[in-house]
Formats: structure tokens, C-alpha cells, sequence
């Protein structure tokens, strides 16, 4: 059977457990008490949700078009706003963007050129405008930027095809361990050892958080017949590293949000960054 078509099932297995959480999701957010202090940014953010699930289990449900047109229009996304992040000029978004579209397609048409051969031009496409340019004083960084963006982004989110099945097994799984890992930090990250932050790049992210984050996708890999230790590790390793490296460029470029756009989250980078890092490791470790 085709990955195509493993793809196609494996989306349409989904589609009742994934209107399921919504709803549960939805009924939780709606008796919430009017005085919560997040009750508000938690009803956008299920309303996103209830935009974000049908887009990404209805692209699965058109074939390999479909899984496209999601990998490269995440990608395209995701790149302008990395570019706007990282101080990136025209050329460079040019380049990223290119790799966001034809990535993706070489997955789904022609998955035999995406080899170590092709992986060796990404540090070349990422130098090209800087070097073109002339550019002596920032290209290196510049051309360093690029290349992180296009492995990161591309690279990551060409998984959506490569992977099948599996790619809809992750989405679903590192959305519900992000609210895992806000449930966990929630109830257990207030005192005692499990409230010592992962990082000083984000001191709310918290051992506790991946405790949840850990419970929450090990629950779900189960109940999908899909659960394997690397699998799992995979998953759980882009919930929890995902944010913290979406956090240190952010840091670095001193804002709060990759965009302001999507309702309850900020930015598209702001919402796929543990999907980017999981589809990585689980490119990488299955």
C-alpha cells in the first residue's frame, strides 16, 4: 500500500478521536469560571483549534496534493515570518521560500532526489544571495541564518509527505501534548522539584510540563495503535525542545511573538515549533 494512501487512512481513523477532543475541549472551555484569568485566551485559542484540526486532517483526506499543499503552505508561512525574525533580507526569503515549495513537491513526486546529495546544496542556496550580493559585513550570519531556517522549516515540514501515516500521527500527538505539558505545568509546576524551569529561555516551561507533555502523548500513541518507544521520544522531544528553540531566536531578535495573526498563539512558528522539531526527530529516529 502506498504511503499516499496510508496517509489518506490513517487521517480518516483520526477524524471522529479529533472531533471528540474538540469537543470535549470546547464543553471544558465553555464552563470555565468567568473570573479564570486565562479564560479568555483559552477560548480563542479552541476556536483556532477548531480551524487548525479540519485543515490538517482534510489535507491528508485529498492525497498526496493535499499533504502538499500543507507542507508548502506552512513552510511559506513559517519562512516570512522567520525572515522578519532573524533580520533576513529579500534574497534570503527568496531562498527559503523556494525550498518551502519545491522540497515538499520532490517528496511527492520524485522522493529519489532527496538524498545527502540534495541535502548538500542547502548550505550552498543559503550562501548564494550573500555571496551574489557581495555582501561582506553580515552575509556569514546572513548565510548561517538561512541554512538553520531551511533545515528547521523546509527540511522539517517536508516530513508532512515523506512520513504518511506516521505525519498524521504526530500532528495529533504533539498538539495534544502541548496542552499536556500546559496541564502538568498547571497543576504540578507551582512548588517542589518539578517546578524548576528546562531553561532559562523560557523559566515557564517547567519539568512538570514535560511530565504532561510525556502522559499526554504516550496516551495517545496508545489509543491510535501507534505507539512505539521512538515514536514516543520523538514526539515528546519536539513538545518539550520545540518552544525553546522557537524561544532563542526570539530572545535573540527581542520579540515576544513570531506574528500576531492567529488568534490565542501569535504567529504560525509560535504554533508548529514542536510540530517542526517532532517531524525532525521522528524523520531522524523511525
Amino acid at each position: 500500500m502506498s504511503a499516499v494512501l496510508i496517509a489518506e487512512e490513517a487521517a480518516a481513523r483520526a477524524v471522529p478521536l479529533g472531533a471528540g477532543v474538540l469537543g470535549a475541549g470546547g464543553a471544558a472551555v465553555a464552563v470555565l469560571p468567568s473570573k479564570l484569568r486565562m479564560r479568555a485566551e483559552l477560548r480563542r485559542r479552541w476556536r483556532t483549534w477548531a480551524l487548525v484540526a479540519p485543515v490538517f486532517l482534510g489535507s491528508y483526506l485529498l492525497g498526496g496534493g493535499g499533504a502538499y499543499a500543507l507542507a508548502a503552505g506552512l513552510g511559506s508561512v513559517a519562512a516570512s515570518e522567520f525572515v522578519r525574525m532573524a533580520g533576513l533580507r529579500r534574497g534570503d526569503h527568496v531562498v527559503l521560500v523556494a525550498a518551502a515549495l519545491v522540497l515538499p513537491a520532490l517528496a511527492w513526486l520524485a522522493p529519489h532526489l532527496l538524498d545527502l546529495r540534495a541535502a548538500a546544496l542547502l548550505p550552498v542556496a543559503a550562501a548564494l544571495p550573500s555571496v551574489l550580493g557581495g555582501d561582506d559585513r553580515t552575509g556569514f550570519t546572513r548565510g548561517a541564518r538561512t541554512a538553520f531556517g531551511l533545515l528547521w522549516i523546509p527540511v522539517a515540514l517536508t516530513g508532512l509527505v515523506t512520513l504518511g501515516g506516521t505525519a498524521v500521527t504526530v500532528g495529533l500527538a504533539v498538539a495534544l501534548g502541548d496542552v499536556g505539558a500546559w496541564c502538568g505545568g498547571t497543576a504540578l509546576g507551582r512548588r517542589g522539584p518539578l517546578a524548576r524551569p528546562l531553561s532559562p529561555l523560557s523559566p515557564n516551561k517547567t519539568w512538570a510540563g514535560v511530565l504532561g507533555a510525556a502522559a499526554a502523548t504516550a496516551g495517545l500513541l496508545l489509543v491510535l495503535g501507534e505507539f512505539s518507544l521512538p515514536l514516543w521520544a520523538a514526539v515528546t522531544g519536539g513538545c518539550v525542545l520545540g518552544d525553546l528553540l522557537e524561544s532563542l531566536v526570539k530572545r535573540e531578535s527581542g520579540v515576544k511573538d513570531a506574528g500576531s495573526w492567529l488568534p490565542g498563539f501569535g504567529g504560525l512558528l509560535d504554533r508548529i515549533d514542536s510540530l517542526l522539531v517532532a517531524l525532525l526527530l521522528t524523520t531522524v529516529m523511525t
